[in-house]
């Protein structure tokens, strides 16, 4: 049955195969939330299952279930009120060690039909996990559909793509045949199977809990390791539905559902992760979130291969531009866009105090951080397009640092309270712009999560560069942008970038934006420094994963 499920998708991972080799666009699914896409019917269905799962049990099959539990509240002022099963470890985990080996069995090609079969169905389920995203993360609707849906889906399927890949590189069978001259030569068989490491856990992060869940889970997946997802208490609704499609399908194929599991804690006031993560049976960690409990699992989780997504202060370094008004209209979506809720949202923007040349002439460094204040004022001037952009603030942390930020540097854009059209209780705010000279590093160099950003006073146009290369190498970024209009300064831009092991983007003014990344051609971290030590994806991203065992014997 397996093997019919790679017959059926086969074209998906043709397609995600050759897009992972030529970097160009690919996607199987549309990210327009369109009944033309999805059916007609698609969107009423979707946020009436969403519905449908407030305030009742959410069933799942694992052995150990001891109880019941849930306190999701929406960013946007809803109480979700689902109540998860909570889990024995003690009695889960064995459970999933057991299945190992009826997962290992399914093979290659196996394990990847069921890993495009379950990505197939959570597209068809894209809206009711876009209400769930949207409502624990607090992300305008539209990002929800596409980041928490679609986008994600591809993140998975490019995982399953290059665990594919490496695993058929090395066939299953082969015959050795060595010459020995005049002697009859030596000849064995050999088989080559693919094994997982072990029990994969992937721990959920709040504000993207499909995007940084699915490279992870499908990675280790198709690799041949059981997987539990440990959700992060405040969304635990959008990886409880991404398991109970995984455990459809794998009880459709015969094989235990638990081999995919969900963990959550009993009582969010005591998180298990820690000793979770320390389990024996755990051999693959995946981690998106803060730096001191990444730290913690790299340092501490030594029975387990980590890959760890951190925090950093990514950067901009405006040199010059033949495209201001471009330039100041990106920079103002991209600081708006969920309210800077993103691992790749800029921080730090770096400005010349002398300030930069552009197509209408010499600006001051004032004038530079004023455009930028003011683009980002009159993109959210319509209520409607800002309740969509900015969406909600996650985290009632988050909203109190943005206030407590305020005293940082000379504020030129303050944070203001918004009200969202549709939901009266919602926590929404706009970003917070500051000045602040190059020398308070101790101010700008760390991360403040949340729409919070900072203009910096440089000494001149390399100085901006050399702090930019700097703060990533110390404290790390998962991007780098850059604003200029002179081929030279660009290319020691490129070199510090380089230098860092930072991705980065130059001269943006049209519809592609710092803090996106397109699954199948943008590595989304590269490992390379303090921000993160893994890639989304690629080839390293995998193979220590599950590891070749062979076999061999004379032939008969």
């Amino acid at each position: 049955m397996s093997e019919n499920l790679f017959a059926k998708h086969k074209s998906t991972l043709d397609g995600a195969l050759a897009a992972i080799h030529s970097r160009d666009y690919f996607s199987p699914w549309s990210e327009n939330p369109s009944p033309r896409a999805y059916g007609e019917t698609a969107p009423a269905d979707g946020e009436a299952a969403f519905k449908a799962h407030l305030n009742k049990p959410f069933e799942l099959e694992m052995p150990g279930i001891s109880g019941r539990t849930g306190g999701e509240v929406s960013p946007y002022g809803i109480d979700l009120n689902v109540q998860y099963p909570t889990v024995d470890m003690d009695k889960l985990l064995p459970a999933m060690e057991e299945t190992r080996k009826a997962w290992r069995d399914q093979g290659v090609e196996g394990r990847t039909g069921i890993c495009l079969e379950i990505l197939d169905r959570l597209n068809k389920r894209s809206f009711e996990i876009a209400h769930a995203v949207m409502h624990t993360s607090g992300q305008g609707f539209m990002m929800a559909f596409q980041a928490g849906g679609p986008h994600a889906q591809d993140r998975g399927l490019e995982a399953v793509a290059y665990g594919y890949e490496t695993m058929a590189s090395v066939p299953s069978q082969a015959t050795w045949t060595k010459p020995q001259g005049k002697h009859d030569p030596l000849v064995m068989e050999k088989k080559f199977t693919t094994c997982g490491r072990g029990v994969g856990l992937v721990i959920g992060c709040s504000t993207f809990p499909t995007w940084n869940t699915y490279p992870g889970l499908f990675a280790s997946l198709v690799t041949g390791n059981p997987v539990v997802v440990k959700a992060h208490p405040a969304a635990v609704l959008p990886a409880a539905i991404s398991v109970q499609v995984a455990q459809e399908v794998l009880k459709e194929q015969g094989l235990p559902p638990h081999i995919v599991s969900l963990f959550v804690d009993a009582d969010p006031a005591k998180p298990e992760t820690m000793e979770l993560a320390q389990r024996p049976e755990v051999k693959l960690i995946d981690f998106t979130g803060n730096t001191a409990f990444g730290d913690w699992l790299e340092q501490n989780c030594s029975q387990a291969q980590v890959y760890t997504e951190k925090a950093g202060a990514n950067t901009i370094v405006i040199d010059s531009t033949d495209d201001f008004k471009g330039m100041v209209r990106n920079l103002a979506f991209t600081l708006s866009l969920y309210s800077g809720q993103m691992c790749t949202t800029t921080q730090d923007i770096f400005v010349p105090k002398d300030g930069i040349e552009t197509d209408q002439g010499h600006k001051s460094f004032d004038e530079v951080a004023e455009a930028i204040a003011t683009g980002v004022t009159k993109f959210l001037s319509d209520p409607d397009r800002a309740a969509m952009v900015l969406g909600a603030i996650q985290s009632e942390a988050t909203a109190q640092r943005i206030e407590d930020s305020k005293g940082l540097g000379t504020v030129v854009r303050d944070s203001e309270k918004l009200t969202h059209p549709q939901f009266e209780n919602a926590r929404v705010r706009s970003p917070l712009i500051m000045t602040i000279d190059a020398e308070k590093e101790d101010v700008w160099g760390q991360e403040l999560f949340g729409p919070i950003s900072f203009i910096i006073r440089t000494d001149s146009r390399d100085h901006s560069i050399e702090l930019a290369r700097n703060v990533v190498k110390k404290h790390g970024a998962i991007t780098m942008g850059c604003y200029s209009s002179d081929e030279a300064q660009i290319e020691k831009i490129e070199e510090a970038a380089l230098d860092a092991c930072v991705a980065l983007s130059t001269n943006l003014t049209g519809g592609v934006f710092v803090n996106q990344s397109a699954a199948f051609s943008d590595f989304h971290a590269t490992g390379g420094n303090p921000a993160a030590n893994a890639c989304l994806s690629d080839y390293a991203f995998v193979a220590n994963r599950f590891r070749f065992v062979q076999s061999r014997r004379h032939p008969k």
